[in-house]
């Protein structure tokens, strides 16, 4: 067991990843109770641009698990305006509600127009126009998405976001960026030495990430924006685990410059010649984490096991949260800090769980055996993890009731640490 915990401390056996430039995307494999019929018509014009927008709006919906998508292409005519619905071929489809638009170039930009009606009452639910760039259309499909879902269900938004990862082929390893679809991947640094550990900013603009370039883990701080990077953390020994304070400006890293590893408080900006230290026993602490309220959740076997453990961001006493089994680790705290995601041993095999923060109530999301390094959606809903299917490195999701699942499609290489970044501005 302590053999495992081990490996997020110091060089953590080499990490792994995805197909190297190649997009990555989730099928959904099991679903929410209760889907939501929605007819989803094509937009008037949006064949006429790269990137159509309703495909993507229908594969986010859908891919939540929560939603029916039904194809409304075959209406006659094909209703892009409200005036133009024509609701009983939509109430023989089970639809409860229809999505229809527009796309329309407005000089070097598009306007995209687009209703959501409810076909019982025949209102309008949302009614918006968004006007992009023409290489900014998945970002708009992605935000129509968002509007939709959050009217729906009242979760707020997640399609709209991030996703970075590490990928391993051969000996190359890539630390890449994608839409929270898997779509649209950049690899923003390639490596022949292991990458690990991306944490994204609470503004969406960096990554924090472990590289082993210089022969030895250190902590970077990548600008996403400009590709600048910089030194975090270089100090004597192991520097690890990088997590992100919720102004931005600190990071929590993992030292063992005077012996063990413990937990330290940093510049994000990289001016560290004093680190404050948060832990000082003689156990391993790692993988510190910050909750909304500026509170650190971590990972200590101080109490002879692998547990997580609460403290304040300056230090001091620690209390333990989690207690049901022997092996629990890798925790993080959802946006609205009710829920903690963590990896918790269970018969042999090492899977997904939530705690409720409140009641302490356990619940095992997955029925895979190597999971590691879960990382909420942005709104809470969908957790994000890496697993091992097939001898290989994957990403699957499952949704933190347990109900809805989804995994990577089948493709060469390793992909892990995955990491869900901020709603886009």
């Amino acid at each position: 067991m302590l053999l495992r915990f081990a490996r997020f401390v110091v060089a953590m056996s080499l990490l792994a990843s995805a197909a190297a430039h190649a997009d990555i995307s989730f099928d959904v494999v099991g679903v929410g109770a209760n889907q939501y019929p929605i007819a989803i018509a094509p937009f008037q014009n949006e064949v006429q641009q790269q990137q159509p927008i309703t495909p993507v709006v229908s594969d986010d919906l859908a891919r939540s698990g929560l939603f029916k998508v039904i194809g409304a292409g075959d209406l006659s005519p094909v209703p892009y305006e409200q005036a133009q619905l024509n609701f009983p071929p939509l109430v023989a489809k089970g639809a409860q509600t229809v999505l229809i638009g527009s796309v329309t170039p407005q000089g070097s930009q598009i306007s995209i127009k687009f209703h959501l009606v409810d076909v019982a009452s025949k209102q309008q639910l949302v009614g918006y126009e968004l006007i992009v760039p023409p290489n900014k259309m998945r970002y708009a499909a992605h935000k129509i998405a968002d509007m939709v879902y959050d009217k729906i269900t009242g979760f707020g938004p997640m399609f709209n976001s991030k996703i970075a990862y590490v990928v391993k082929q051969g000996k190359r390893f890539e630390l890449q960026v994608a839409d929270a679809d898997g779509f649209a991947s950049q690899a923003i640094l390639a490596s022949n030495q292991p990458i690990m550990s991306p944490k994204w900013s609470p503004d969406g603009t960096r990554l924090a990430y472990v590289s082993f370039e210089d022969q030895k883990p250190i902590v970077y701080v990548q600008d996403l924006m400009t590709g600048k990077r910089w030194k975090a953390a270089n100090f004597w020994g192991s520097n690890s685990a990088p997590a992100w304070s919720p102004d931005g400006s600190k990071l929590a890293v993992v030292l063992t410059k005077q012996g063990g590893s413990q937990i330290y408080l940093v510049d994000a900006s990289g001016t560290n010649s004093n680190p404050r230290r948060l832990t000082n026993t003689g156990d391993i602490n790692t993988e510190p984490s910050f909750t909304p309220d500026g509170q650190i959740v971590f990972t200590s076997d101080r109490g002879g096991a692998p547990q997580i453990y609460r403290m304040s961001a300056s230090g001091g006493n620690a209390e333990r949260l989690t207690f049901q089994g022997s092996y629990n680790a890798s925790g993080k705290v959802s946006a609205d800090g009710k829920t903690l995601v963590f990896v918790t041993q269970q018969g042999g095999g090492y899977k997904t769980a939530v705690m409720d923060m409140s009641t302490r109530q356990v619940q095992v999301l997955t029925d895979t055996s190597r999971d590691d390094s879960p990382t909420f959606a942005p709104n809470g809903r969908m957790v994000l993890y890496e697993t091992q299917l097939g001898g290989k490195g994957v990403l699957a999701a499952v949704s933190s009731d347990g109900r809805v699942k989804a995994r990577l499609r089948a493709q060469a290489g390793d992909v892990r640490q995955p990491a869900w970044g901020p709603m886009l501005k």
